[in-house]
Formats: structure tokens, sequence, C-alpha cells
């Protein structure tokens, strides 16, 4: 079977065997290193949020509470109250 007189030049052994090969090889590994650093500092990410929400002790979830505003100036002595 006969691909025509573009075989030898434009088939795959062009692309992935000759001087382009070893371009689109260090791409493909590029680009697999890439995304795998990407997700390790997502999930590092992810697990610095989750642990520092379970730090926060109750005082201080109250203290942020009346720094932006959710509760008033009376409120959040009460509570401080009932937390001590």
């Amino acid at each position: 079977m006969s691909w025509g007189p573009w075989c030898g030049m434009w088939g795959p052994g062009y692309w992935f065997g000759g001087p382009w090969g070893v371009i689109i090889a260090l791409l493909f590994w590029a680009l697999v290193i890439a995304g795998l650093v990407y997700l390790v500092k997502l999930l590092i990410r992810q697990g610095d949020g989750n642990q520092a929400a379970v730090k926060d002790t109750p005082l201080e979830i109250l203290r942020r509470r009346y720094a932006v505003g959710e509760i008033t100036a009376e409120e959040f002595k009460k509570a401080r109250e009932n937390l001590s």
C-alpha cells in the first residue's frame, strides 16, 4: 500500500522521530510536570485552610464576627462573658 510521495516527509515519523520529536516530547513532559506541581500546590492550599478553621477558638471566632460587623458591641460583651 502506497501513501503517496509525501509519506516520508509528513508522516508520523517526521513529527515524532525527526527534529520535532524531541521538542514535542519535552513539551509533553513539561506540561505533565507543571500539572503535577499545580495539583500539589492546590492540595496543600486546601489543607492549610481546613487546619486554620479547626485551630480557631470560640473567642477568636467571636472577635472576627465583631470585627466584620456581624454582631454589635453589646452582643460581643455578652457572648464573651458567656465564654469566660
